[in-house]
């Protein structure tokens, strides 16, 4: 089996459910209270890992009580986390008001603007050809594209989704083999809501294979003018927060494990699934275990 390097943010989500949102200088009564490791990065790790694949992770934490708990949770799911490192000063945090499934989003980015090139060249010190670097863009962007070019000079299949979109990342493309962007990411970096026309605009940048997420119509493969539709699965979902992290971290995972894109994206379609039936990010992800007993009784 591969072994799979991911670079990426470590937060701490705190989450509050409300009636309705604050006005200016307003305080309501809220509930549901829930302090949930997340991250793009760590959230990603932790799927790789529980879809049963070997997985290392570099980023930072601070000093602060978070750092200790999702560090915490990494471990337990089996994340390597030798190569995140400690800093001084507070952890990335996100700060999550949720109403009737709708959410505001502040981030404070903490430790995660503190990555540095020497996290990466450590995490990548064991990579062999053929392994997988997984990343994001919740730390410098500068950092991401070191990343990836490293990878790929090592000879690593890497793997960038594009989240949050920012525009930067179109620099990236030559060093990256395959692209996980969603429909609202896909059409940010396509410069068009038109899905072929954005589409078309990626693989002019020079992209081989971009791999789209699209909520319940599932996913859809791209390779130049090749087309290859995955379907969603049908679950009573109540919080997406973590689907997407998921699918992209069982991806991974499948990829791994030697399975065909096609069969890795099936695989991550499961996961995902299952983890909007949970509330929360890191803890809703499910188990290997879980996602084959879904798809045997699928």
């Amino acid at each position: 089996m591969k072994k799979i390097f991911v670079l990426g943010s470590l937060n701490m989500d705190v989450v509050i459910n409300a009636d309705r949102f604050p006005k200016k200088g307003e305080t309501l009564i809220g509930y549901d209270f829930m302090l949930n490791p997340g991250g793009k990065g760590a959230n990603q790790a932790i799927a790789c890992a529980k879809g049963g694949a070997q997985v290392y992770m570099a980023g930072c934490v601070g000093s602060d009580t978070f750092a200790e708990q999702m560090l915490s949770a990494l471990a337990q799911s089996g994340v390597t986390c030798n190569y995140i490192r400690q800093t001084s000063g507070s952890s990335g945090t996100a700060v999550i008001i949720v109403v009737d499934a709708d959410n505001r989003i502040i981030i404070n980015a903490g430790a995660n603007a503190k990555v540095a090139k020497s996290d990466i060249d450590a995490l990548l010190q064991t990579a062999v050809e053929g392994d997988i670097f997984l990343t994001q863009l919740e730390v410098p962007l500068e950092l991401v594209k070191y990343g990836l070019a490293q990878a790929k000079q090592k000879g690593l299949l890497t793997l960038l989704n594009p989240a949050p979109a920012n525009l930067a990342c179109l620099d990236m493309l030559s060093y990256t083999d395959i692209l996980i962007p969603n429909e609202s990411e896909l059409a940010a970096l396509g410069g068009n809501a038109d899905f072929e026309k954005a589409v078309k605009a990626l693989l002019k940048q020079g992209i081989a294979r971009i791999i789209v997420t699209l909520g319940e119509q599932g996913s859809v493969l791209i390779k130049g003018k090749d087309r290859h539709a995955v379907k969603s699965y049908k679950v009573k979902a109540i919080d997406t927060t973590a689907a997407g992290d998921t699918y992209c971290g069982y991806l991974a995972a499948g990829l791994a494990q030697g399975k065909e894109v096609v069969q890795a994206m099936e695989y991550a379609s499961a996961a995902a699934a299952l983890a909007t039936t949970k509330k929360g990010a890191a803890a809703a992800i499910p188990s290997n275990t879980q996602v084959q007993e879904f798809l045997r009784k699928y």
